[in-house]
């Protein structure tokens, strides 16, 4: 790779507000590149709106489903990326030729579409369908993957992402503040978000502790670390459907430091240099090339289906709730 500077950003979208969420991408961008960004990387879905998928029917899916590259909103984050000289990443729910439905995250540069993702583990609804493939590509002289939140659980779809030749994934979310069985984890009040301006030190508290930041920091770190990559982290600010989402953008570095992050309560985005000396020099890039496939054979064993959807998120906060009375 060579030496890049990529904003990460979060805003607060709108549900089922294209013109609005994309007007936001706009604005964000622009900032962005008077700083010296040549990408900028928005988070899952942020086109249309994310968590109140999960109370829609597939009809109302169809509706707010977009073709990728041919759609209305690849274009227009096309145009986007002309106007200001910057490449883009954003989330929106596309409709494949068959029909199928998918979380898709969509790359653009001010030369046209370039690549896109669609999510590995699309638990949200049970109408989207699951990508089945990773995504890596070539752009502004970098090596580029695309993993979509979820999807950064796994350990293993981080370590595939690299082994393809990613040197920077792109990691758009949405999360934080959800339902939990973890002490000290949990949805944030809406009140604290609606007094932000009055008492912001309560709601830094919310978006820097286990509920936000705090959880990030068990697991996001050691992704980049691992495998000797850098991590742009992207999430959603503010009211998602009934929840309140931390923000938290951040860019992780090969070592798992965090090069620049937000801790703004609103819309922001923050810009990172990104260097090739630190993948060279990583550990993490070092576990790729003594790994033993050899004895991972437990590794690829398929998986039932049913123990797969009992074990997503979805399912574990339905359960929680149900047998502990939450």
């Amino acid at each position: 790779m060579r030496e890049i500077r990529i904003g990460a950003a979060q805003f607060e979208a709108r549900d089922a507000d294209r013109d609005y969420n994309l007007d936001r991408i706009k604005a964000l961008a622009a900032k962005a590149a008077g700083e010296g960004a040549e990408m900028v990387c928005f988070h899952e879905c942020c086109v249309c709106g994310y968590t109140f998928l999960e109370d829609l029917g597939r009809p109302q899916l169809e509706r707010l489903a977009e073709p990728v590259p041919d759609g209305r909103s690849t274009k227009a984050l096309v145009k986007i990326a002309r106007k200001f000289g910057v490449a883009l990443g954003a989330g929106l729910i596309e409709v494949a030729e068959d029909g199928s439905l998918y979380n898709t995250y969509v790359v653009v540069s001010p030369d046209g579409f370039v690549a896109k993702h669609r999510k590995l583990h699309p638990f949200i609804s049970d109408h989207l369908s699951a990508g089945s493939e990773y995504t890596v590509f070539e752009l502004l002289g970098c090596t580029f993957g695309v993993l979509t939140c979820y999807d950064n659980n796994l350990i293993e779809n981080v370590r595939m992402t690299a082994l393809l030749g990613a040197d920077v994934i792109l990691m758009p979310h949405v999360t934080g503040g959800t339902p939990s069985p973890v002490p000290g984890r949990g949805k944030i009040a809406r009140e604290v978000w609606d007094n932000r301006d009055r008492d912001p030190m309560r709601c830094h508290m919310e978006f820097m502790g286990p509920k936000g930041r705090g959880w990030l920091m068990h697991w996001l770190p050691a992704r980049a670390y691992d495998n000797g990559v850098y991590a742009v982290f992207t999430n959603a600010v503010g009211v998602d459907a009934d929840t309140i989402k931390p923000g938290n953008a951040m860019v992780l570095d090969p070592f798992g430091e965090i090069l620049v992050e937000s801790h703004a309560l609103g819309d922001d985005v923050v810009v990172a240099l990104l260097t090739p000396e630190k993948i060279q020099v990583s550990s993490g890039r070092r576990y790729l090339r003594v790994r033993r496939p050899e004895l991972y054979g437990k590794l690829v064993e398929p998986v039932p289906e049913e123990e797969r959807s009992k074990a997503s998120s979805r399912f574990a906060d339905v359960w929680w709730k149900k047998h502990r009375g939450g």
